[in-house]
């Protein structure tokens, strides 16, 4: 019989020396599976054992479906008791369609009619649909003017590993199917261990999240089929499924199992470090992290796999690697080092990235100490290791497609000897070694060590948890670096945001990327900050000043603390965290200027001068802003602080429209704060764009109209070369005068023209 495997893009070729391992002679490897031809008890072992398939279909026949007449006929001429059990609920998914095929519910409903059809001529039964949980999946691809009818013999993904929770989404199955193609990739030796030499092979994730690679690769040594735990298939209403055969393949797998679990734990037993060290004892299969509930989880995933006993997670920083290299390696005659660093963990970016990087090279240098050079290494994710490793990979894969596409690089030899720097320890343990790129980068972290020294003792002086700690001090390290102190659930934890400059056009961009990639590995260590912690962007130059490219887009809130008030920050979901630590200083001015006063704040963003003007004791604060998004983090910030009430309102629109309105009121403000972007082109404004050095005349002459008598406006712009037209707004009665010195704060007087401010007045007539 004619049988497809389905796969993940990229195993294609794997997956068919799999089925070869397995008893298939015929094999033929197409684009995202593998065709094959076997008997009906060959297919089982199949269902049963295979890795790297997700599914498994019998093919049925290949019909014209040029139309839905054609499809029908094709169908209906199926003798489909073959293939189906009787009694057997059915469902139909379609896949593809056609110029006369348009829509692929038509084509399940055509089929199935056609299917039920065919089976009430012949036995006078119609067979049960039930499309939410059918006893087995007819499953129609149509290419062209061709359909591919078949059967599919797994019903749910064979991806779904047994130890998933039920609750995991469809990436983690995924990285199920990504964890045995890198098993797999570092060669079949683990599968093909002969049952005497368990202790031969071992392997290490220095990286390893919820544990999936590290069980996936223990269940291959311990001889585990992927399916033993599963209850429901497909095959159950296949009528080429033989009861009596799958019975015997289950038991058959059990005692395979019982004896590869049992020859695991005998080598590990072999190599305890002491009587009774728990800790101590050397498991084959090790996981580390830094994340406590990573850890949970994994070790949740092993108890859930029955491999607990011979699998080990645990928390470990990078220098801590070698050691856990060492228990698991030793008496072993070869070792694989493999980590998956794209797992759909938002924290996985950044400086957790670099930590990861570093943490997988040094696992690979302290994995050669214990097996000279029979060392191999596979990483998902990351196809730019190989300048980290030294060497160049062997092979150079990518498994899935779109937006689950990963590189996988495999070496067969233990990287090079790096540049490894020394980096004292902030609680006076021992220093720790880092591999970097550079060698210079050695200057920055001692650079960062000492202004972080001085800078951590005055915030704690002045009171200040969220502050500016670098900006480019070194002019080949230019980052803006910031520290932000956690609140309310997030007490306790300190949070680092990285904003990378973009380099100049003379500075070969591969070499910034080196350096930029440095500057992750090197904050966490010198800051003593938990490397998930960390979240980096790129600053960009552009027309009208700096703009920001976000390296990730997924949200990370938490809270902080600023003179006394809690602020919401997204540290990696937004090109900014919602709270200027440049504005510190302003934001204090307006406070205490608001006592007893009507203020606006225009232009609002997250409305933090908003609580300062309400703290203040501000009778009315008006928040405007045109982002609904921003206006409802303002709300949660004010709302947050215990300002609530009809004297707190907050209204979307375009400012500059906004004022013209509002003129046309009796309505006046005592205090206006105007912080404008530099340069907006949002689609809420239509055709019109903003230009702060274009327009701000027109935007503080309409402000200057909103003040009462003796009223003022601070204004403020982030524009380095922002000039203000003095002339023409003294033509309209407007004075303006510069305060920027007043308004930048300690921690920005390295980098005064972080802002300009201005006091705004109109002048009476």
């Amino acid at each position: 019989m004619e049988f497809f495997a389905s796969c993940l893009s990229g195993l294609e070729k794997l997956l068919a020396a799999e089925l070869k391992e397995l008893g298939i002679k015929r094999t033929r490897p197409l684009g995202g599976g593998v065709a094959f031809y076997g008997e009906a008890a060959q297919v089982l072992r199949v269902c049963l054992w295979s890795r790297l398939a997700s599914r498994v279909l019998c093919v049925v026949t290949r019909t014209s479906a040029v139309d839905a007449d054609a499809l029908y006929a094709g169908v209906r001429e199926v003798e489909w008791a073959d293939f189906i059990r009787p009694q057997t609920s059915i469902a139909v998914r379609a896949h593809g369609t056609n110029a006369n095929l348009r829509n692929t519910h038509f084509v399940e409903l055509k089929v199935k009619d056609a299917l039920c059809d065919q089976l009430m001529q012949r036995d006078g039964t119609r067979p049960d649909v039930d499309t939410a949980d059918p006893d087995i999946v007819v499953d129609v691809r149509i290419r062209d003017e061709k359909a591919t009818i078949s059967v599919d013999l797994t019903g749910q993904s064979l991806y779904q590993r047994g130890y998933l929770d039920a609750h995991n989404d469809a990436d983690r199955s995924i990285a199920c199917a990504m964890a045995a193609g890198a098993v797999a990739c570092v060669g079949r030796g683990l599968a093909q261990r002969d049952e005497a030499d368990s202790s031969a092979w071992s392997l290490v994730d220095p990286a390893c999240g919820d544990g999936v690679l590290v069980i996936e690769a223990a269940s291959c040594a311990a001889d585990l089929a992927c399916g033993l735990t599963r209850d429901k298939w497909g095959l159950f209403g296949w009528a080429g499924f033989d009861e009596a055969a799958w019975d015997a393949l289950l038991d058959e797998a059990d005692e395979r199992f019982e004896r590869g679990l049992d020859a695991l734990e005998q080598a590990a037993s072999a190599h305890q470090q002491k009587p009774g060290d728990k800790r101590g004892w050397n498991a084959r299969f090790m996981g580390a992290t830094t994340s406590s509930p990573s850890l949970s989880l994994a070790r949740q995933n092993a108890k859930r796999a029955g491999l607990r006993q011979v699998v080990s997670f645990e928390f470990a920083q990078t220098r801590e690697i070698s050691d856990l290299v060492k228990r698991a390696c030793g008496g072993t005659q070869s070792s694989v080092v493999a980590s998956m660093l794209a797992q759909g963990d938002a924290a996985r970016d950044g400086a957790q990235r670099q930590a990861d990087l570093n943490a997988f090279v040094s696992a690979a240098q302290a994995a050669k100490t214990q097996c000279g050079e029979d060392v191999a290494a596979v990483l998902v994710g990351d196809a730019d290791i190989a300048s980290r490793y030294g060497i160049s990979p062997c092979e150079h894969m990518v498994f899935g497609r779109g937006r689950i596409a990963q590189a996988v690089v495999v070496f067969n030899a233990p990287p090079q000897e790096g540049i490894v720097i020394r980096i004292p320890d902030n609680q006076g343990g021992a220093e720790h070694e880092l591999e970097v790129h550079e060698a210079s980068s050695e200057q920055f972290a001692a650079r960062l060590r000492k202004v972080f020294k001085e800078r951590k003792k005055w915030a704690k002086r002045e009171g200040i948890g969220n502050y500016r700690l670098y900006d480019a001090d070194l002019p080949d390290y230019a980052v803006a670096i910031d520290i932000y102190t956690g609140e309310g659930q997030a007490r306790g934890n300190d949070y680092v945001h990285i904003a990378e400059y973009a380099a100049p056009h003379t500075i070969d961009a591969q070499l910034a990327r080196r350096r930029f990639e440095d500057v992750l590995a090197i904050v966490p260590v010198v800051l003593g900050v938990r490397p998930d912690h960390v979240f980096s962007k790129t600053r960009i130059r552009d027309k009208g000043g700096a703009q920001y490219a976000d390296r990730s887009r997924r949200n990370y809130v938490t809270h902080v603390i600023e003179s006394g008030h809690l602020f919401e920050v997204d540290l990696s979901g937004y090109l900014d965290t919602g709270l200027f630590l440049d504005h510190r200083t302003t934001r204090q001015m307006i406070e205490k200027l608001s006592d007893g006063k009507r203020v606006c704040n225009l232009f609002a963003y997250t409305g933090s001068a908003s609580v300062y003007a309400a703290a203040g004791g501000a009778t009315e604060v008006c928040t405007v802003d045109l982002s609904q998004t921003y206006l409802d983090w303002a709300r949660r910030n004010m709302e947050q602080n215990g300002f609530e009430g009809p004297e707190y309102t907050f209204e979307r629109a375009d400012v500059m429209s906004w004022i013209t309105q509002t003129r046309r009121q009796p309505r006046r403000f005592d205090l206006i704060f105007v912080d404008p972007p530099t340069f907006s082109n949002s689609k809420a404004m239509g055709t019109k764009t903003w230009d702060v050095q274009r327009d701000h005349v027109e935007l503080l002459i309409g402000v200057s109209r909103l003040l009462t008598k003796g009223g003022q406006a601070i204004f403020s712009c982030n524009l380095r070369s922002f000039k203000p037209d003095v002339e023409q707004l003294a033509r309209y009665g407007v004075e303006i005068e510069d305060i920027t010195p007043q308004t930048i704060p300690h921690d920005f007087e390295r980098n005064p023209k972080i802002h300009k401010a201005y006091r705004v007045r109109r002048v009476e007539r």
